[in-house]
């Protein structure tokens, strides 16, 4: 299964918007910055991205978060200067002689097969690059410089580590204003820092990009499969588990030795052969499915699995649970005839339904269709295109197209959800295969006798689980609904002789498979409360003298506060819905 990331849509150069060409320029305004303060700086790459731009450099000297204030004050001055961007086109040998001090320059020109090559101007900094830009700095708006970070040239950890300063430009001071208050809200929801504080996850440098999964962490990474391993058999899927590392020939015969290569883990282990850590469960999916004579009869075959993958992902790129060496996928490889493909996509899709549906989120479909280096026949491409886009066409779901963004073997849909925060995630994604069937020599005998080769859809729901849990701490902050909360209550004694109260409370919570805890200990019950609130429980639990007498609890809920008191009976019986229904 391919990867899924971040949603991010393709923009050619030519239509980009105001705000693009903006922010590329405020990415040049920034590096005429920061010559001013660092005259022997060294540049490398400025390009706009989603919420802004950013750019790299190499410096002599250190730039600190201190100096940010500075470098964006001496970006005003430029743009209140109002320099014209003009366009220049040099000559191969000019351009080498512009650009002979600046050594990450030349390495691109290299890579520039063009004659004249563009350049564009602005008072008297010119940088090699092809715009487009605003007329002039009097067009760019209002800039704002974020953070600094450290970013490999090329993105490879090969190379030397840069600078890199990012920073973000709006049309007007509102527009900014009212992005720095979303950033604010971003900064505080990440899941990098509220995984740990939480007790989900947590990270070691003895293994870059591997997540430790802890205690809670693997609560909810359990009830996530619980539900996923439920529904799916329910709707005929067969769970399979399979070989984590293999020979490379397996993935010589997939393709994905020939395109994915680079991002495996590889080990040559000499006489044994090269063999590789699993990127990925279709090849082993097609194994299994080839293991003995089949029958149109067995088809549809599902065979799901959430193995552990990894990836060779660079170490510039790792991003917490949202880009990790190490995670699982809800995989499924389904094999079809290809009578039966719009029937397994709708039967995918409302499971989709049904899923995002249950975490109350969002989403609408994207279908991408045959990339620039692909595998296979066109016409079988065209007519799996053609088909998808039916798919999409009755489904009823918004949906878009997004040119050449299929994988190798097949055009997919990809599911793209949005967080509370209004950003944009691709998770899941179900793709059509006709290739990979055909390489593995897979065949069923069908109704006349005759051997045909299946189709195969390689479908995930969630995605990535890690991935899918991190986008999820962030859009809930953390507050996660009570049937995947690790602790979904939290008894809290007022005094040290309610204690054996508060755990007859607890004992007969758990016999109805509640994950409650019971705070015994020595603090003031407020402190109790608050502490409980921070690692975000569902429910607070407050007994006393009273509650014992009556055989009650005063219940506060997460978000509500105080709901008054509730005989325990009643209180356990709301709960275990809430639950078992996955309010």
């Amino acid at each position: 299964m391919p990867k899924v990331s971040r949603a991010k849509k393709v923009t050619p150069k030519a239509e980009w918007s105001t705000l693009q060409k903006m922010r590329h320029s405020a990415s040049h305004v920034l590096a005429m910055a920061v010559l001013k303060l660092h005259p022997g700086a060294k540049l490398g790459i400025g390009p706009a991205i989603d919420d802004g731009f950013y750019y790299d450099f190499d410096l002599t000297e250190p730039l600190t978060n201190d100096d940010l204030p500075k470098l964006e004050s001496l970006m005003r001055e430029v743009i209140k200067d109002d320099y014209t961007f003009e366009q220049v086109k040099l000559s191969r040998k000019e351009a080498e002689q512009t650009l002979k001090d600046q050594p990450y320059k030349l390495e691109l020109l290299a890579d520039i097969p063009d004659d004249p090559v563009s350049f564009y101007k602005s008072g008297d900094f010119i940088d090699l690059c092809i715009g487009p830009h605003v007329s002039s700095t009097a067009k760019i708006g209002s800039v704002k410089l974020l953070t600094l970070a450290g970013a490999y040239w090329k993105g490879s950890e090969k190379n030397r580590m840069l600078t890199r300063i990012y920073g973000t430009a709006f049309e007007g001071q509102k527009e900014l204003d009212e992005f720095l208050k979303r950033r604010e809200e971003t900064e505080k929801r990440d899941h990098r820092k509220l995984g740990p504080q939480l007790g989900l996850f947590m990270f070691d440098e003895t293994a870059p990009g591997m997540p430790y999964w802890l205690p809670k962490g693997v609560i909810v990474l359990n009830e996530l499969i619980n539900f996923w391993r439920a529904e799916h058999a329910a709707a005929g899927y067969h769970e399979i588990k399979s070989p984590l590392i293999n020979k490379k020939e397996l993935y010589e015969t997939s393709g994905h030795w020939e395109h994915f290569r680079e991002d495996m883990f590889i080990a040559d282990l000499k006489e044994e052969g090269v063999y590789a850590l699993k990127p990925m469960n279709c090849p082993n999916a097609m194994v299994v499915f080839g293991n003995k004579p089949r029958s149109y009869r067995d088809l549809p075959l599902r065979l799901s699995d959430t193995d552990t993958l990894h990836r060779f992902e660079r170490s510039g790129t790792l991003n917490g649970l949202l880009r990790a060496r190490e995670f699982a996928q809800d995989d499924s490889h389904n094999f079809v005839t290809e009578d039966q493909i719009k029937d397994e996509y709708r039967a995918i899709l409302a499971i989709a339904e049904r899923f995002y549906a249950v975490f109350g989120i969002e989403y609408y479909l994207r279908l991408g269709t045959r990339p620039a280096e692909f595998m296979g026949d066109v016409k079988l491409w065209d007519r799996a295109e053609k088909e998808l886009k039916e798919i999409l066409e009755k489904s009823g779901k918004k949906y878009a197209v997004l040119d050449g963004d299929g994988a190798f073997y097949g055009p997919k849909i990809d599911i793209l959800m949005q967080d509370s925060l209004g950003r944009e995630w691709q998770t899941g994604t179900i793709q059509l295969d006709f290739q990979m069937p055909r390489r593995f020599g897979l065949t069923y005998a069908d109704k006349d006798g005759k051997e045909k080769t299946p189709a195969v859809i390689h479908r995930v729901i969630y995605g990535s689980l890690e991935r899918f849990i991190g986008i999820f701490i962030e859009h809930t902050a953390g507050a996660f609904p009570t049937w995947l909360s690790p602790v979904q209550v939290v008894v809290a004694p007022i005094a040290d002789r309610h204690v054996k109260y508060a755990q007859k409370v607890n004992e007969e919570l758990r016999m109805k498979n509640v994950r409650s805890e019971v705070d015994d200990r020595n603090e003031s019950v407020g402190k109790k409360i608050r502490e409980a609130e921070l690692q975000k429980v569902p429910y607070i639990l407050v007994v006393g003298e009273r509650e014992e007498k009556e055989k009650k609890v005063a219940v506060r809920q997460r978000g509500k506060g105080d709901l008054g008191a509730f005989d325990l009976k009643k209180f356990t019986c709301e709960i275990v819905e809430e639950i078992r229904s996955r309010k």
